[in-house]
């Protein structure tokens, strides 16, 4: 029975004797206040501080930032590059630099945002509350376990290509229109490696997750975290209704994994390797960007 739960067969009464109550237990983290979801059974990682409400400010603060950031950008291609809109507009939508950047800038100050409002002296373990927690398996040694996971997210970019033959051939991507500038590139493979999967991963299966999975289940939980994650990347792929068909399934298996392993570090490991096979991928196919698709 959770820590949440009434006792059975019986209303929920308030505690008379609140000394009789029993401490948490030392180590645990001591959260604010219970989930405002209906009071389950939930396994330890689905207990979380937050809910619908929190998670409803945190996508309004999303649409926010994002605004913030690209106007930011582009008020400084103004003034201080001298462009007019029609050419800032250009910019934006090809300069993969222009993108990496402000990426990386929305990145930082959306896991700040979480840090500040996650994080407190009665809820100090920020990262271990949003998901992050060691791996242990029995019969595999750690060691070996997170280069295994990393393998597995390569085997799955694999698989998406193969996946893609299947669906015609879809040129003139919005997200094409990035990977024809060699610095660029290195921006993007900076960004799509080293932040992107950390900070993707906290934000969906981390964040969103847990809510989800509690009002839901856990099987539901795991396809619409999934779906939202790939409709998320739909823009970059407008038109290619196959390629955003995969990314969606690519999301449903990170939320399944984060789901049977209860840690957000074991999809992060697959989403890393994932990521850094399909940039190496691209940079091995171009002669190490020397031979750079023709720009449309």
């Amino acid at each position: 029975m959770s820590e949440f739960d009434p006792p059975p067969d019986s209303p929920h009464q308030p505690d008379e004797n609140p000394a009789a109550t029993p401490a948490s237990p030392p180590g645990e983290p001591l959260f604010a206040a219970p989930p405002p979801e209906p009071q389950r059974d939930y396994p330890e990682d689905l207990r979380t501080p937050w809910g619908w409400g929190q998670l409803t400010l945190f996508v309004v603060v999303a649409f926010v930032c994002l605004f913030l950031v690209t106007t930011t950008m582009s008020l400084i291609l103004i003034f201080g590059y001298h462009m007019s809109i029609a050419q800032v507009r250009t910019y934006a939508t090809t300069s993969a630099r222009f993108n990496s950047i402000g990426m990386a800038i929305a990145y930082v100050l959306l896991i700040g945002y979480l840090y500040l409002t996650v994080h407190s002296r009665k809820n100090p373990a920020f990262w271990r509350t949003i998901g992050w927690r060691h791996l242990s398996f029995s019969r595999i040694p750690r060691a070996a376990l997170y280069p295994l996971l990393a393998v597995c997210g390569m085997a799955l970019a694999v698989l998406v290509q193969l996946g893609a033959l299947a669906f015609p051939t879809k040129h003139n991507l919005p997200m094409e229109a990035l990977f024809h500038s060699r610095t660029g590139i290195l921006w993007l493979m900076g960004v799509g490696i080293l932040l992107a999967p950390a900070v993707e991963e906290t934000i969906f299966r981390g964040y969103l997750y847990p809510v989800l999975a509690r009002a839901f289940g856990i099987e539901w939980g795991v396809v619409v975290t999934g779906t939202l994650f790939g409709m998320m990347h739909a823009h970059q792929l407008w038109g290619g209704w196959g390629q955003i068909a995969l990314l969606i399934f690519v999301g449903i298996v990170l939320t399944y994994v984060r789901a049977r392993t209860g840690s957000v570090l074991a999809s992060w490991l697959i989403h890393l390797g994932y990521n850094t096979f399909l940039f190496a991928g691209f940079f091995i196919s171009t002669g190490g960007l020397r031979h750079l698709p023709p720009v449309n």
